[in-house]
């Protein structure tokens, strides 16, 4: 860091895992104890509340004076996100150039497809054009998708089992064809295809081997795990906050045993 300029606030990316208050970690929950940091959160647009707040105030946690939301909007063009972005780091700039720390809220893992990557990349970068270094911390969290498992009693994998985490946005074509190299598949942002997925669950014979999980670790959280429930979900609107997990109990597995493939001779794999 240029010597000459003041020592910068540090920028955290707080996890606060899914929903339910009680996954927020204890490095989490410290930094959100402070008093002298200042919370910035996403939110999708301005009639929007934010997700991450919410969790926080519902685990009775005090917000500073200095809070405010940052707007991220829902979008695929890379324009507006990059001016999202840079109008986010224009807001949280002033407060790390004072030497004031900031905490990111993030639903779920600030690592897992989330906006925190984003806003610390453009925020090194203004950091860069002045000569100095920002820190950056990231803090674990509890993922949506590990959480459904957990609460649903399912194994995400086991043994020499393959996960393949896939947005749906995809398209039900790719995700068909992860069938034949994956045990399980993690669905996620499934609202805009529910219908087609559902139709490709009953194609494929697999509606009594996926779980839907909307809104993980909330009061309101939905869950559909038989076929009857998952066929419902072509009916009603489902929150852009939900995911899908799907086992393939048909997968060949090949020649391996624990993990390790079989030798045809010693020290060669096969």
């Amino acid at each position: 860091m240029n010597p000459g300029l003041k020592k910068m606030g540090t920028l955290h990316g707080v996890s606060l895992g899914p929903g339910d208050p009680g996954l927020i970690t204890r490095r989490a929950w410290a930094l959100l104890e402070r008093p002298d940091t200042a919370w910035v959160y996403p939110a999708r647009s301005t009639k929007t509340p934010s997700y991450a707040f919410d969790i926080v105030a519902r685990a009775g946690l005090v917000p500073p004076a200095d809070h405010q939301s940052l707007l991220f909007p829902m979008t695929h063009d890379g324009d507006k996100l990059a001016r999202a972005w840079l109008r986010a780091a224009e807001v949280v700039w002033p407060k790390l150039q004072a030497g004031q720390d900031v905490l990111f809220l993030v639903e779920g893992d600030a690592s897992t497809y989330a906006t925190f990557g984003h806003l610390a990349r453009t925020l090194r970068a203004l950091a860069e054009d002045e000569g100095a270094e920002l820190p950056v911390e990231v803090v674990a969290g509890v993922n949506a998708f590990t959480a459904a498992c957990a609460t649903q009693g399912l194994p995400l994998c086991e043994q020499d089992d393959t996960v393949a985490l896939v947005p749906a946005a995809y398209g039900v074509s790719a995700i068909d064809r992860l069938l034949a190299d994956f045990d399980t598949l993690v669905l996620l942002k499934v609202k805009p295809l529910i219908g087609e997925l559902v139709d490709w669950l009953e194609r494929r014979e697999l509606l009594g081997h996926a779980s839907f999980v909307e809104r993980c670790g909330a009061p309101d959280e939905q869950v559909a795990d038989t076929p009857e429930a998952l066929r419902a979900l072509r009916e009603r609107k489902v929150s852009y906050l939900s995911l899908m997990i799907v086992r393939s109990p048909h997968r060949v597995r090949g020649e391996r045993i624990r993990g390790c493939l079989k030798k045809t001779s010693p020290g060669v794999a096969a």
